[in-house]
């Protein structure tokens, strides 16, 4: 028993399970849905007033007397809906006022009506009219049978409209995860355009035009790879180590032979998923921290196995350690770090792990760790 006029909009599914004639596709279309809802209550009310009725006496007024009740309440709820369409528009007291009103009137005249048709039906009747004794004791029937109705018909549209302002946050809140993945992701390139720049222009000012070249060569197919993917889409292992692969090779036209790079991935999760770009700013920090102030430069190395269903990823320098780092002021935009632990809290939740492990001395380590995964996560828009 809901509302026939309206539509309701169609949202996100929830994940949520319900009961059979609660699920969305059912309420899809209200109208619908109210129609069917009519004609299974009222027909249901016919069968148990029929059984009841001849139940006592097998005759063909047992049989036609429910059958003109039910037409009659039938009639009576499609105009309570059209009159309760319009009370739940009204501020809410008097919305209750006018609603309790309806329902006193209408079960008045459903009791009147069918007092009539037991005075018009019963033979043993002499002069056919409405007995007040029959509309009495008609009255509390039907007001159960209309106060019930009522009472699903503002029960079932109370819960499609908490359900709808679910949906509408659950859509609200998959657009501002999507924002705060995108800005985070976004939020990379300028930070990496700052440093690979400036080194451009450190050769220009050098004179050394064709490495700067070759370096806006590469930095131009660095960022072709970079841009092609969604700034929340998940690329595998494999294609991550290849977009690192392409910026240390940007990265090798300032340090040539102090860089020293090593990746040892498991085949095994090649495949896996992650969010793109995750791991750059990490060989972007050990290249500023490690490679720059060393004189011989750092070995980095960028590891991935898998360990039972979790995937576990290391990128390691043979820097001066976290004492030293912190020591020596720096210019950092103060991205790296925060920016893979925001990025990791919002593809994993707290399915990950990241930490950080500091030799001083001899190097410094950020191992992460995250469920293996080989398909991309659903993104369901609105």
């Amino acid at each position: 028993m809901l509302e026939p006029l309206r539509p309701r909009l169609r949202l996100l599914p929830t994940a949520i399970p319900r009961p059979s004639i609660l699920v969305r596709p059912f309420f899809e279309d209200k109208s619908r849905a109210f129609w069917m809802l009519q004609a299974v209550g009222w027909s249901g009310y016919l069968v148990l007033r029929t059984v009841s009725s001849i139940s006592n006496e097998l005759t063909v007024v047992g049989v036609i007397r429910p059958i003109f009740d039910s037409i009659i309440g039938y009639c009576l709820t499609l105009l309570l809906a059209a009159l309760y369409s319009l009370y739940r528009r009204l501020p809410a007291i008097p919305g209750i006022v006018l609603t309790l009103a309806t329902l006193a009137l209408a079960t008045m005249l459903y009791a009147v009506m069918n007092a009539f048709t037991f005075s018009f039906f019963n033979s043993k009747m002499v002069d056919p009219g409405i007995s007040l004794p029959v509309v009495f004791a008609s009255t509390f029937l039907n007001f159960t049978v209309l106060a019930g109705w009522s009472a699903l018909y503002f029960g079932i549209n109370f819960y499609l409209i908490v359900e709808e302002q679910a949906d509408q946050m659950q859509v609200l809140e998959h657009q501002a995860s999507y924002a705060q993945l995108a800005m985070l992701r976004y939020q990379l390139n300028p930070h990496f355009l700052f440093n690979t720049l400036n080194s451009i222009s450190t050769l220009v000012l050098l004179k050394q035009t064709e490495r700067a070249n070759i370096m806006l060569s590469r930095l131009s197919s660095f960022l072709r790879y970079t841009l092609a993917n969604e700034p929340t889409a998940h690329v595998t292992l494999a294609q991550e180590a290849e977009t690192l692969k392409l910026y240390l090779e940007i990265e090798k036209m300032r340090f040539d032979e102090r860089l020293r790079t090593h990746f040892e991935i498991d085949p095994r999760v090649a495949k896996a998923r992650l969010p793109s770009l995750l791991l750059q700013p990490l060989v972007e920090n050990a290249i500023k921290y490690a490679v720059t102030p060393q004189e011989d430069g750092a070995d980095i190395t960028v590891s991935a196995r898998l360990a039972g269903e979790r995937v576990q990823i290391s990128v390691s320098d043979t820097g001066p350690g976290l004492i030293e780092m912190k020591a020596r002021p720096t210019l950092s935009t103060g991205v790296g770090l925060a920016n893979i632990r925001e990025r990791l809290a919002q593809a994993y939740g707290p399915d990950h792990r990241f930490e950080t492990k500091s030799n001083p001395g001899h190097g410094f380590s950020v191992e992460i760790e995250f469920p293996f995964q080989i398909e991309e996560p659903n993104r369901e828009a609105a």
